[in-house]
């Protein structure tokens, strides 16, 4: 009876505690996922401004007239006194959805709105797979990208799809950092043999007798770069960091999945290709990571690829390797109005190879731009350094930002000028919605600064610098099966909860300061 008395006294108190933090019913967040601060509502207007922009001449899983309803069961909710940055945010998540694509083995996430003849059964294109993967992480439902991975290595009568191996992959990575997302042990681990045989696959086809692995550029999804060519064997940073973040990845699988001799050969893997890459890709001179080209020769040009390595941790730290960041702030570096070029913009080949045949020679990419900024913002975390700060990562999103409009409308295609913002291809109907980058990803990981991680502290750093926003806000976002707010409240004027920066779990508030900074919170 005492016993059942104090289960009444402690419900009552979870529900008066809820209610004087301001928050909707907590009961079902787990399942279904539901807002604390912000109204979905207030957002709608986004999508039925976007629904009017086009014609919809292509309709697959989820049509216009039902994105604003899949949206609302599924997607985090972002608020800020910026705009621009609100609206393609929204924008993102219902271009995205696009994508998604009813197949007889369940759903696939497409590149291209409209068939390509070099994709694969049901329009499938592996290039921005991991890209994919990091951006529907943080949608509530899983079932999209879990049956889009299972048909790439299981579909093709339970072998990987034929053209999976087109491109240059970070999968396992992509995976592992979806798994800190939602803790789905289960998914991950049934995924932990296809990546150890995907490994393999790599090491047999791409894998030079030193141990760096080489590719075509095209391959990378980079073709006509000004390292390489589409034929050219050369030993990329590219494909070279992803192994390295791949053999990382299937090292913790093989640790959960209690396999400590898979364990021990991956991290092992991973340490040989940390010392080639900082040994052999390391131009001293021109403090940089490069491809080394198939004489065993430095390309002798910097290039958006040599800040992969940090998008996975790579480069050891203390070792002056990120002086290599310099580069985004100088306009004969990778400096340009409309964000980041894929080249150096001091190279007398910059931007030589024409336009509209996806040249990698300079001209902006939303796909690089994605990597370099997941890249910087690991460098701002995990890094003690002085050549990069928060106003550097907030000056790049923001132009990555400006760069997503096209005739004054929410546009995303393949690539643009970086004077102009041009899009290269954006009268082409193959290059509008072109899934080939994250954003939204960026928003939270980065941005606001929610920093997946295995154990059950919840940490947040934003890379916001204090000046620049009086106000934000991100609700809704499912991670580790509960909702996790976050706002910041200059005055408490705005969302009524008090001065600062705060963090709830399921509309209680965890973690608080007066200032714009890191929280770390159980």
């Amino acid at each position: 009876m005492l016993q059942h008395f104090k289960h009444k006294i402690i419900t009552l108190s979870i529900v008066i505690a809820c209610i004087n933090s301001g928050c909707k019913s907590s009961a079902g967040h787990s399942q279904k996922g539901k807002s604390v601060i912000l109204e979905e509502e207030n957002f709608k207007h986004y999508v039925d401004y976007f629904n009017t922009m086009e014609d919809e001449n292509l309709k697959f899983a989820i049509p216009n007239d039902s994105a604003w309803a899949w949206m609302e069961k599924n997607i985090p909710l972002f608020e800020c006194p910026q705009q621009n940055f609100e609206e393609i945010y929204y924008f993102r998540w219902w271009s995205v959805r696009k994508h998604i694509k009813n197949t007889p083995q369940g759903f696939a996430i497409t590149e291209f709105l409209v068939d390509r003849s070099y994709a694969d059964k049901y329009n499938m294109i592996s290039c921005a797979l991991g890209h994919h993967i990091n951006e529907f992480r943080w949608v509530h439902d899983p079932k999209y990208i879990e049956q889009d991975v299972k048909i790439w290595y299981r579909g093709n009568d339970g072998k990987p799809m034929n053209k999976l191996y087109k491109f240059s992959s970070w999968t396992a990575d992509a995976l592992y950092n979806r798994y800190l997302v939602n803790k789905d042990e289960k998914f991950l681990l049934d995924l932990y043999p296809d990546m150890v045989t995907d490994y393999a696959v790599w090491e047999k086809d791409r894998q030079r007798k030193d141990g760096l692995f080489w590719q075509h550029d095209v391959k990378d999804g980079m073709e006509e770069s000004l390292s390489g060519g589409r034929k050219v064997q050369n030993a990329r940073p590219t494909i070279n960091s992803y192994m390295y973040g791949n053999a990382i990845a299937i090292s913790k699988m093989a640790e959960l999945k209690g396999d400590k001799e898979t364990e021990t050969k991956f991290k092992a893997k991973a340490d040989v290709l940390q010392q080639l890459v900082e040994t052999k890709l390391w131009n001293q001179k021109s403090e940089f990571f490069e491809t080394l080209t198939e004489k065993d020769t430095l390309a002798q040009v910097r290039e958006a690829i040599g800040f992969i390595p940090w998008y996975f941790n790579l480069p050891e730290k203390g070792k002056g390797f990120e002086k290599a960041w310099e580069q985004i702030k100088d306009e004969k570096g990778f400096s340009a109005p409309f964000g980041l070029t894929t080249a150096e913009r001091r190279s007398p080949r910059f931007r030589t190879h024409g336009t509209g045949t996806c040249e990698w020679d300079g001209a902006i990419w939303p796909f690089a731009s994605s990597q370099t900024l997941t890249a910087l913002a690991n460098v701002l975390n995990n890094y003690n350094q002085n050549y990069v700060g928060k106003p550097d990562y907030f000056k790049q999103m923001e132009l990555y930002v400006q760069s997503q409009y096209y005739r004054g409308r929410p546009y995303l295609g393949e690539y643009l000028d970086e004077t102009t913002g041009y899009w290269l291809m954006g009268d082409r109907e193959r290059s509008r919605y072109y899934n080939h980058s994250t954003f939204n990803d960026l928003v939270i990981t980065g941005l606001v600064g929610l920093r997946p991680r295995a154990d059950d502290k919840i940490e947040v750093n934003p890379l916001i610098p204090q000046e620049k926003w009086d106000w934000f806000c991100l609700d809704n976002v499912l991670y580790h099966g509960n909702i996790i707010t976050i706002l910041w409240d200059k005055t408490g004027e705005k969302y009524n909860k008090g001065k600062g920066f705060r963090i709830f779990k399921n509309g209680k508030e965890i973690a608080v300061s007066e200032k714009l900074e890191k929280l770390v919170s159980e």
